[in-house]
């Protein structure tokens, strides 16, 4: 499986750390060339070090997926340096957390603009070239908690959930040029963003997962390699549960 995918280029957003670091470096380990997208470039560095220590082409580019206008001219690079976009990983994200009847306007509006607003702007950005080129695969990275829900994450289940409608119809729309859409739901994974949580409310978590443990970032860069690969050619519009049971 190392060169399983030679010869590609797979872009992830949110590439510094946790979800999106783990994939860029599994994508590298298995033969393909990465662009890396963050907002804070410098962060991006020891993963593109990383990346291109496995003998693969690693680009680091700083975007704010949050800002159109940052989108176009990061991508534009990415597609002038590298020549196309072969594999696509939706992954940036935030957090801001709070009860509804608290929570600010700007909470809201900040989550669903980089969680989901966002995918929309990489994913429109590369789709002309996909389409030419008959060939694309397109992984969101969305949330269990966006097909169960959580209190205290509304604009966050609600981000997650859009990212699910949004591979269903775009799946649907782009299915005849040989590209697929699907995304993956990760259930509680131990990252950067997850540790910000109270120890209590985590042990809580931990202990209705049915397999006992936190999921890995890892664990949810195999799932993404999987929809990305060619034994996955006849599979688009689903969304894989990777929970350990958390939600079945």
């Amino acid at each position: 499986m190392s060169g399983m995918f030679t010869g590609k280029v797979s872009l992830i957003t949110g590439a510094s750390r946790g979800i999106g670091r783990a994939t860029a470096l599994l994508l590298a380990e298995r033969g393909s060339d990465v662009v890396l997208v963050a907002r804070a470039l410098d962060s991006l560095g020891p993963v593109a070090e990383a990346c291109a220590a496995k003998g693969v082409r690693a680009l680091a580019i700083s975007i704010d997926v949050a800002d159109a206008a940052s989108v176009r001219a990061g991508l534009e690079k990415a597609l002038a340096e590298r020549g196309r976009i072969d594999h696509l990983v939706n992954n940036a994200g935030v957090t801001a957390d709070g009860l509804l009847m608290r929570m600010k306007r700007d909470d809201w509006d900040r989550v669903l603009q980089t969680n989901l607003t966002g995918a929309f702007e990489v994913t429109r950005a590369l789709l002309p070239a996909m389409v030419r080129a008959r060939h694309g695969r397109i992984v969101n990275i969305s949330s269990v908690v966006g097909l169960m829900g959580n209190p205290g994450q509304a604009n966050y289940c609600a981000a997650k959930a859009g990212l699910i409608g949004f591979t269903k119809s775009l799946a649907r729309e782009i299915a005849s040029r040989q590209i697929t859409v699907n995304a993956v739901a990760p259930g509680l994974i131990d990252t950067d963003m997850t540790r910000t949580m109270p120890v209590d409310a985590r042990d809580k978590m931990t202990g209705v997962i049915p397999l006992g443990r936190l999921g890995t970032p890892e664990d949810i860069a195999e799932g993404v390699a999987f929809l990305l690969s060619p034994g996955a050619a006849y599979i688009t519009g689903e969304v894989l549960n990777i929970s350990g049971g958390l939600y079945m």
